[in-house]
């Protein structure tokens, strides 16, 4: 019987090791589901609605082959179709049938709409030359081809601020991602030659086997049971046989041989000296009565008999038998314990416990941000290489790129200035290394804002920077408009997430405790009246501080003309005012706003008679500037400070805090 259960253990071992190497191999299904896009008409862009990416379940791949240097990138479809709206491409959808659909998108021209306060540039369709029908899939403007000469011209996606993330790589591109709703993926090359038409999609499937692990492992403890049984049983079996025959009886009493009866010749025999009878009465006269030796039992030379050799034999067969089995365990052991972590059951993957964060209710009507906080980092850092390049090399039309506004003019009085006076220190760069604040409008026009506080990680020296950058439309890169380095003591105020944006505030907002276009108009009431002006109490100390510094700065000025001895053949003027540019107001959680303002501080000295000049001495910036070394009619110098402010909700008893301040040489100027 113990055979039977032997047998039966290894036949169900070879079962369950079989049935988990099988779910392995042969049953084993496919590690991913492809689709590939058939484009019939060819276009310089392809446009993958994110449909297609979510048509199944998990992270998507996609593989797209060609001849050159290939670039993919995905982000707001909105903002996808937007781009596109002047270029002809190929859009992929999924039809009503679940195929890929996909249509080519001629090109439109984009004409500019009245100013409603900010509105994108509205699409519209470009008729065909002396009314005749448009071909279908020429292009419609001189952004995709030159009406004239017919040369094909294009614009890069390369570089392009919308995209959240970009891939490119050379002949063929496999790029990784998990796109959300909303989100579309753009192909092409250059946008000047037609795009990849060899794309494709591809999701990964759940092809894991949790039972193959335990399956062998239990075939491989269920055949070490039935090789134990196996030698059990032939253990037993031999134990089991006993002798076969019975033994010989008592042999009769030996008595001695009378030789004087024998005949004559056997007795010669027997008494013949050194004879074989002598030795066999040798031999038998060496045993005792009664015993008898054995038959077939052979005396080896070392002392032991062929039967202990064999007995000996015996005993070590078994162990031979259980030597044999271990390596089939060994294999099947190493066939379970190598299998990868798919072949066993996870119970370790718990799901996650959200931390617990501040809970903000977006309106019904809210737009989403416009840029995310991942992409607003990555243009700071592409926008801070620039202008640093170009501080650098002192090309403005490189900064320009990235700068516009105040910000902008700054840094054209700056590079006149270093060029005529090498010594001049290079402007610091914008740090990256901490952006701690990132607050983008809720928008889904043009222009758009955001504003973003960032410092350096490691270098107390540098001071942290608020700045907002603008983008004009769906073409142009980010620029920085607004830059001031944070006071040390000033405190910054809630805003919302990044993921949540916050929207702008209009110049004349009556819900703040001072409508943003009358700040820049208050504050300069304040330098220029100090404590008469009717705006003193609304500014805080810093804000009061700064009014007296610039108040210290002018009368700097009148006291160094009386220390030359030009008090009496010369005279000052001072004014503040406003900057042509609109303040930019971004509301906050309390209610109320970041405002950013720019001011203008002239400074004017003329002669008093008609015999006096002003001569400018030791100020090399004027010399640089104007090129001459005295006026005979004055001269007039601006300064431009860049200014931050948090002005709290209408009836809030808050006071309007300076948070961030900037100042610039903007230009010296002879009066003629």
């Amino acid at each position: 019987m113990r055979f039977v259960w032997a047998v039966v253990a290894l036949v169900l071992a070879a079962g369950l090791i079989g049935a988990g190497i099988a779910q392995r191999t042969v049953f084993m299904g496919p590690s991913s589901q492809k689709v590939s896009v058939e484009v019939d008409q060819p276009a310089p862009f392809v446009l993958l609605d994110g449909e297609v990416l979510r048509e199944n379940p998990g992270a998507q791949t996609l593989l797209v082959r060609g001849d050159g240097d290939i670039f993919a990138a995905y982000g707001r479809t909105a903002d996808m179709e937007a781009w596109l709206a002047d270029a002809d491409y190929n859009r992929v959808t999924v039809g009503d049938d679940g195929d890929l659909s996909v249509e080519h998108v001629a090109a439109q021209s984009v004409e500019a709409e009245p100013d409603d306060g900010g509105a994108t540039p509205a699409p519209t369709e470009t008729p065909a030359a002396d009314g005749a029908p448009a071909e279908e899939g020429a292009p419609a403007d001189d952004t995709t081809a030159d009406a004239t000469s017919g040369e094909v011209t294009g614009r890069s996606p390369i570089g392009s601020d919308l995209w959240l993330d970009s891939f490119s790589d050379t002949d063929s591109l496999i790029a990784d991602m998990q796109v959300p709703d909303g989100v579309s993926v753009i192909i092409a090359y250059d946008g000047t030659q037609d795009a990849p038409d060899d794309i494709s999609v591809s999701w990964p499937l759940d092809n894991s086997t949790p039972l193959a692990g335990p399956l062998m492992a239990a075939g491989a403890i269920v055949l070490a049971v039935g090789l134990v049984l196996y030698v059990l049983a032939i253990r037993h079996q031999r134990r089991g046989r006993g002798p076969r025959r019975k033994g010989l009886g008592p042999l009769p009493a030996t008595e001695p041989i009378d030789v004087a009866q024998l005949p004559p010749s056997e007795r010669a025999a027997i008494e013949r000296p050194g004879s074989d009878a002598d030795a066999s009465d040798a031999d038998a006269a060496a045993t005792p009565r009664g015993e008898s030796a054995a038959p077939g039992v052979e005396e080896s030379g070392d002392g032991k008999t062929s039967a202990d050799n064999r007995s000996e034999s015996r005993a070590k067969s078994p162990r031979r038998r259980r030597l044999l089995a271990l390596p089939a365990v060994a294999l099947t052991a190493v066939l379970a314990t190598g299998c990868s972590p798919d072949s066993w059951p996870q119970f370790d993957q718990a799901s996650p416990t959200p931390s617990p964060s501040e809970t903000v209710i977006a309106p019904d009507n809210q737009k989403p941000p416009a840029v995310t906080e991942s992409q607003a980092k990555r243009i700071l850092q592409e926008a801070s290489a620039t202008i640093a390049e170009a501080d650098t090399a002192m090309d403005i039309e490189l900064a320009k790129t990235r700068l516009d506004g105040p910000a902008l003019t700054a840094r054209t009085t700056e590079y006149a200035l270093r060029t005529a006076v090498p010594e001049t220190p290079v402007p610091a760069t914008i740090p990256t290394d901490d952006v701690q604040v990132v607050l983008p409008e809720a928008t889904d026009r043009w222009p758009r804002t955001v504003l973003m506080l960032s410092k350096s990680d490691g270098d107390d020296t540098v001071p942290p920077v608020i700045l907002t950058m603008t983008q004009q439309d769906p073409w142009s890169t980010y620029k920085v408009t607004n830059m001031a380095e944070m006071s040390a003591d000033a405190v910054f105020p809630d805003v919302a997430a990044s993921w949540l944006g916050t929207s702008l505030v209009p110049a004349d907002s009556a819900f703040l405790g001072l409508p943003p276009g009358e700040l820049a108009n208050a504050f300069s009431d304040v330098v220029d009246a100090a404590e008469q002006s009717p705006s003193y109490g609304l500014f805080d100390d810093n804000a009061l501080n700064l009014a007296k510094s610039i108040r210290d700065s002018r009368q700097a000025v009148v006291q160094n003309l009386a220390d030359n001895g030009a008090a009496e053949t010369s005279q000052t003027a001072f004014d503040i005012v406003p900057a042509d540019t609109a303040p930019v107001s971004m509301t906050t959680l309390g209610s109320g706003a970041i405002v950013s303002v720019s001011l203008i501080d002239t400074e004017t000295v003329t002669p008093t008679s008609a015999d006096a000049v002003i001569r400018f001495g030791e100020n090399v910036q004027a010399k640089a500037l104007t090129g001459v070394t005295e006026s005979a009619k004055g001269v007039t110098t601006k300064y431009e400070f860049q200014l931050f402010f948090s002005v709290p909700a209408q009836g809030s008893t808050e006071q309007i805090k300076l948070l961030a301040v900037h100042q610039d040489l903007l230009s010296v100027e002879v009066i003629k």
